[in-house]
């Protein structure tokens, strides 16, 4: 079993969590100013790397909380975690 290190909880099994994509991508401050092609990009494109990446999680099943974490994608390693708002490690 997969241990993912909540920030607020502390390390709990995968089945509490739910992933929620790529960390640290920026939304428009209006986005009724945005192209669409800007827009599109926002919406669907992502780096999908192989190695070191930087994800969003929420503790679904524990303290309800999104957190960043960048996980290894090769070998499912956690390298690091850090609070939403934090800088990036």
């Amino acid at each position: 079993m997969l241990l993912i290190p909540c920030p607020y909880c502390g390390p709990r099994p995968e089945i509490e969590f739910s992933y929620g994509g790529e960390a640290h991508i920026a939304r428009a401050a209006d986005p009724r100013r945005v192209d669409d092609a800007a827009w599109t990009s926002f919406l669907y494109l992502r780096s999908n790397r192989r190695g070191d990446h930087a994800e969003r999680w929420r503790h679904a099943h524990g303290c309800g909380r999104f957190f960043n974490v960048v996980r290894n994608t090769n070998s499912d390693h956690f390298l690091a975690t850090d609070k939403i708002g934090e800088p990036r490690p």
